[in-house]
């Protein structure tokens, strides 16, 4: 007995149409704040790395945002308690991104 013969006798009122669904894509779009992001440089266990912090939208857009850093830079990171932790000092890059999408940041940190 397959799947599709133990779902009919699950639910034999049910048809079963052929027709394809329709997705509807929707571009997200990021909440853009007031106040500026804070982009800082740091040294952990030896290993310089740029922290993004102050984002003042949900932590969905901003784990949105952290993923599209780390691949158009291609850098390792993680998002952590409501902040951004990117490998290596990408400061400058990563402020153009932000002010590409609308953000103002802040630079703080040498």
């Amino acid at each position: 007995m397959d799947l599709q013969d133990q779902l009919k006798n699950l639910f034999p009122d049910h048809v079963e149409s052929n027709e394809p669904e329709e997705v509807q894509e929707q571009d997200h779009v990021l909440y853009i704040q007031k106040e500026p992001m804070i982009c800082k440089f740091e040294r952990r266990k030896g290993k310089a790395t740029t922290i993004i912090e102050g984002y003042e939208g949900s932590d969905e857009d901003f784990k949105i945002l952290a993923k599209e850093i780390k691949t158009k830079l291609s850098v390792g990171g993680t998002f952590k308690d409501a902040s951004i932790i990117i490998q290596g000092d990408y400061r400058d890059k990563i402020m153009e991104i932000l002010k590409a999408k609308g953000f103002k940041t802040k630079r703080v940190g040498g």
